[in-house]
């Protein structure tokens, strides 16, 4: 009897202190779109990690500077997953220019000749340009992706196809019109209209029945493919019901993407140049294949996230709210299509306003008017030719502005390494898109010390959805204090961020936030400090202090 006694006692006492230990572990820190630190990149411009599909297709005129093919590829991004390049700097999602073939000749519209390497100037949606990889590539990339925790985004064009060349004809008048070119001075004149000269434009706003584009018919019959592609699209079309229009061909083939890669969301592109509708239909069809592939692979399932939409809007900013403003017409392209849009205006505030103000301003429109939606937020990117800081002279304030602001943030690739962005000799767009600076982080020690910074704070903002998703409040001006809050459902995450600092011995204000007791780390130069009598004291070479709770 003793013994059994004894037995029970232990049980209780084991049972006792599994449930004890269960209730202090930390719930896993969730994936959340709203805090996402996403790294932007032009997939040809990136790396290279195959030499043998860089010419095709006899792409082989001499271009502008900067306007042919380079050779990066998804083998390229693929290696840089794998080598834990994209986790040392906390990205948890990555967002890849277009994929999908390009037109196979080049044009020149005064820019010296320039080919699709962009990969905005679509041809056939349904296919991958060999020069970026195979579709195998694309599923080795998803999937090492995932492995890492790290989503993956593609970029959408629903709005035009890629200019006629010789080798490229125009798509049929009931798929596309050619003129007149956009005046952008009213919502008419912006979206029923071609964004430039020699870019067709995809009559989005018909509902007449369209056969497949000849040319795409020669095409496929040559490539072997021809009737599973139009089997696929029948039972598209049976199953939605949606008519043969042109914007819903293309919203299939942008949608296999989902179910037979099991991509995560969509950068949008063009978006304020087609009818705010059709971007609730693509979020109706992408919800459709992002449920299909969950259901079809529940071992790839990540988390119960919906798929991201982030759209393009054309200087969209955060000030704006939920509404465009064309001037003749307000639309919001947040409600039941966008789950965030691109974030014009941080340049500019960063410019003209303090840290507080941003931060503030930010933070109040978020958890207000636009609770349940985001901005992606940028500090370069690829056709904005007014980045922040063009020639580099500022990347520790630009990871600061970028990385801490609230909202998700967009890494440009190279923003990091302080790619420059000025490149003489080229025209318009091309000066932003010069190749990734390998050589600079591998050799280059100024270089590696900007980098270790955006690592430092890319890998606290990926720790603490607070960083982006939660609410700010400032604890002191001088120095400058300020805490940010977050709870999802059991999840609760709490960080405190001081900046500007005197290098050497700080002390920081943190009762307000922490009791006095309990144990945090400085992120930033990795010393443990204990909250007494409402203030921590550390010492270290550094103006930042990221404090976490241990």
């Amino acid at each position: 009897m003793k013994n059994i006694l004894l037995l029970l006692l232990v049980l209780c006492f084991a049972f006792s202190c599994k449930q004890q230990t269960k209730e202090i572990d930390k719930p896993k820190t969730p994936f959340i779109w709203e805090a996402a630190n996403v790294y932007f990149l032009l997939t040809d411009r990136f790396n290279n990690g195959d030499t043998t599909n860089d010419i095709n297709f006899d792409r082989t005129e001499e271009p502008g500077l900067l306007r042919g093919f380079e050779g990066g590829d998804l083998k390229g991004v693929t290696q840089k997953i794998e080598e834990g390049y994209f986790s040392d700097l906390g990205i948890n999602a990555i967002w890849m220019t277009p994929v999908v073939e390009q037109i196979h000749d080049g044009t020149d519209e005064g820019t010296g000749l320039s080919y699709g390497f962009h990969g905005y100037w679509a041809k056939d949606w349904t296919n991958l340009d060999p020069n970026f990889g195979t579709k195998q590539d694309l599923k080795n990339l998803v999937d090492a992706a995932h492995k890492k925790g790290i989503r993956v985004l593609l970029d959408a064009v629903v709005n035009h196809t890629g200019p006629v060349t010789d080798e490229d004809p125009v798509w049929p008048g009931n798929w596309v019109r050619t003129e007149p070119q956009c005046a952008y001075d009213t919502y008419e004149n912006t979206v029923t209209c071609t964004l430039v000269k020699n870019l067709p434009d995809i009559k989005t706003e018909s509902d007449e029945e369209v056969d497949l584009p000849p040319q795409l018919v020669a095409k496929w019959k040559a490539e072997g493919r021809y009737d599973q592609e139009v089997l696929e699209l029948e039972e598209f079309f049976n199953t939605t019901g949606y008519p043969k229009a042109p914007r819903f061909y293309i919203m299939k083939w942008l949608s296999d993407y989902i179910t037979d890669y099991g991509i995560d969301g969509y950068r949008v592109d063009t978006v304020k140049h087609t009818e705010e509708y059709v971007w609730q239909e693509f979020r109706t069809i992408c919800n459709a294949s992002f449920d299909e592939f969950k259901k079809n692979n529940p071992d790839k399932v990540l988390d119960d996230n919906q798929f991201y939409l982030v759209g393009e809007v054309y200087n969209y900013g955060i000030s704006a709210g939920k509404a465009f403003d064309f001037g003749d017409k307000k639309v919001n392209y947040f409600d039941g299509a966008f789950n965030s849009l691109i974030n014009f205006e941080l340049k500019w505030n960063v410019a003209q306003q303090t840290k507080e103000e941003v931060f503030k301003s930010y933070s109040d429109t978020l958890n207000t008017n636009m609770k349940g939606y985001s901005v992606l937020n940028y500090l370069s990117s690829h056709d904005d030719g007014k980045p922040f800081d063009p020639t580099r002279q500022k990347p520790f304030e630009t990871a600061n502005m970028l990385l801490l602001t609230p909202g998700a943030s967009q890494i440009y690739y190279g923003d990091e390494s302080a790619r420059n962005l000025v490149i003489e000799g080229t025209v318009g767009d091309a000066t932003l898109r010069s190749n990734m600076n390998w050589e600079a982080i591998k050799n280059d020690s100024k270089t590696q010390k900007i980098l270790k910074h955006w690592q430092k704070l890319g890998q606290f903002r990926n720790a603490h959805p607070a960083v982006g998703a939660g609410k700010h409040q400032m604890i002191t001006q001088s120095p400058y204090v300020f805490y940010r809050s977050y709870s999802h459902g059991n999840f609760k995450d709490l960080v405190v961020v001081a900046m500007d600092l005197q290098e050497g011995k700080k002390t920081l204000k943190v009762g307000e936030v922490f009791e006095d007791g309990t144990n945090l780390r400085d992120a930033y130069s990795n010393q443990k400090v204990t909250v007494k009598d409402g203030f921590v004291e550390l010492n270290s070479q550094y103006d930042i202090v990221l404090l976490e709770q241990l």
